[in-house]
């Protein structure tokens, strides 16, 4: 085997190593996967606090039974971590999408009801079933709006994904 072609493979290995890093994103916040925790850690929180380019561009478009429900306040947005997903768990009976009567949700017990997260959410208004939030860092979020068609309202859950400073569009 010639000494240029023992040379080049190793020399291609690297040179693909190389560009595949340097396509690397902005880290983001921590990826929790399905990690719970019924303990309210501040630490956990940190990164939802930073501001970034990312943004969430959303719009409730919620239907049941012919009807059309519409936003009945603001939108609140929570950022993933291992006590948020336990208590969204037992409130929603899910951490990925749900949409339950607010009188369910409100009935429901969660651990350390105490864990005092609110400093770390975030609320934007819903004007015409439509709600954006701007200036957001990377990482995994709960979307929660409660919407009403005139009778018991519904209460909308979602997790979204910011990443690499994009523009998420929702529909809740």
């Amino acid at each position: 085997m010639s000494a240029l072609k023992l040379f080049a493979r190793p020399l291609i290995a690297l040179a693909a190593v190389a560009s595949l890093s340097a396509c690397a994103t902005t880290p983001m916040g921590p990826v929790y996967g399905g990690a719970m925790s019924s303990t309210f850690s501040a630490a956990d929180f940190a990164w939802s606090e930073r501001s970034g380019p990312a943004s969430i561009d959303g719009r409730v478009d919620y239907r049941r039974d012919g009807q059309a429900f519409a936003c009945t306040g603001s939108v609140v947005l929570t950022p993933v971590t291992p006590y948020t997903r336990h208590r969204f768990q037992t409130l929603y009976g899910s951490t990925d999408r749900a949409a339950l009567p607010a009188s369910v949700v409100r009935s429901r017990n969660v651990p350390d009801p105490n864990g005092d997260y609110r400093s770390y959410v975030r609320q934007a208004t819903c004007a015409n079933n439509r709600f954006a939030y701007e200036g957001l860092p990377d990482g995994e979020w709960f979307l929660i709006a409660t919407v009403s068609a005139g009778g018991d309202p519904i209460v909308l859950m979602q997790r979204v994904q910011t990443r690499g400073g994009r523009r998420v569009p929702v529909t809740l």
